[in-house]
């Protein structure tokens, strides 16, 4: 099983968590598999719920600058 890369992205977490879900709702992975996916899938969705976290947590930070700045 592949660990979290340090600079995987957002889309290519998300792109494999689709390929992993469309795998598992076809049944075409082995039962001797489906734990090892399942438990991707839910490296994964950490990996992106930390990621949205992050984003918004900066973006908020921008905004809270933005709105402190005195105007001219």
């Amino acid at each position: 099983m592949k660990s979290i890369k340090a600079n995987l992205t957002y889309e290519e977490a998300y792109e494999e968590l689709l390929q992993i879900a469309s795998e598992i709702e076809e049944e075409s992975v082995s039962v001797d598999v489906l734990a090892t996916k399942v438990k991707r899938a839910s490296e994964l969705i950490s990996f992106c719920q930390n990621k949205l976290k992050a984003t918004e947590k900066d973006v908020l930070n921008i905004i809270q600058k933005m709105e402190n700045k005195p105007t001219p």
